[in-house]
This record gives C-alpha cells, structure tokens and sequence, in this order.
C-alpha cells in the first residue's frame, strides 16, 4: 500500500490540486450522492471513488454499468432479488475461490 492510501508521513501525504470538467447534471449527481452516503464533502468522496477504481481495477466500466441497471430495476420494482450464488455463477467465478 502507497502512502497516499495510508496516510504516511510527519503530516500524511502531500496533497496535489487538480482540475476536472464535469457537466452540471452530472456534478449535481455527484452532489447528491457524496451527502446522500454521509461523506464530509464532495473532494472526500471523488478520492474515495478515485482510490477505489485504482484499488480495484477488476470492476470494469460495463460491470458498474450492469450494477447500476440492476439497481435501477430493483428500485423500479422491475426485477426479482437473486441470491449470492446465483451471482457467482452469473459472474462464471467460483464460490471456493474466495
């Protein structure tokens, strides 16, 4: 683990300003989302996501695309719950590779 994910060092680690673009919608979901899941700001929540994405590059772009449809179904009340070992198998792993 890097510093910057243990907060290493006499003051943690030295923090860099950056610059990002976002549509409006989409930074009023980013808002919504950083107060809605109890984050203290919005910077707090994008390094949160930012360490997540590289700490776990095996969640694909389509896989979160996936979640987020079945989230939505879910919520909608357009899809039934599937248990734990339906989803190893959907997802061809393998429960005693764990």
């Amino acid at each position: 683990m890097s510093d910057a994910d243990t907060g290493a060092g006499d003051n943690g680690p030295e923090m860099v300003q950056i610059n990002l673009r976002l549509s409006k919608a989409f930074l009023e979901d980013i808002d919504t989302t950083w107060k809605e899941q109890g984050f203290n700001s919005r910077s707090e929540f994008l390094r949160y996501a930012a360490r997540d994405a590289v700490t776990h590059p095996e969640f694909s772009r389509e896989g979160w695309k996936q979640i987020a449809a079945s989230e939505h179904e879910l919520r909608s009340g357009s899809a039934e719950l599937v248990s734990r070992e339906d989803v190893v198998e959907m997802m061809g792993g393998d429960e005693d590779d764990e």
